[in-house]
């Protein structure tokens, strides 16, 4: 099963911006995830086409189970 951390944002029009992170550990904690998020914004990492990110909104894994269907 695939993993992928989204971390969610807002930036300074307001507006809500997502980074993803592929394969995500399976033993992620929530103090990981906050400080990192807060990284993002404390150093502005990131900017955005609303400008630069300004607060943290949310996190989430978002789990993803591909099953292959034998076709001919």
């Amino acid at each position: 099963m695939a993993r992928r951390l989204e971390m969610v944002f807002t930036n300074a029009a307001g507006r809500r911006s997502t980074i993803s992170v592929d394969n995500a550990r399976e033993d992620i904690t929530q103090q990981e995830v906050q400080s990192a998020m807060e990284t993002i914004v404390s150093r502005g990492i990131f900017t955005t086409s609303g400008g630069d990110i300004t607060a943290i909104d949310s996190a989430r894994i978002v789990a993803t189970e591909i099953t292959e269907i034998p076709v001919e």
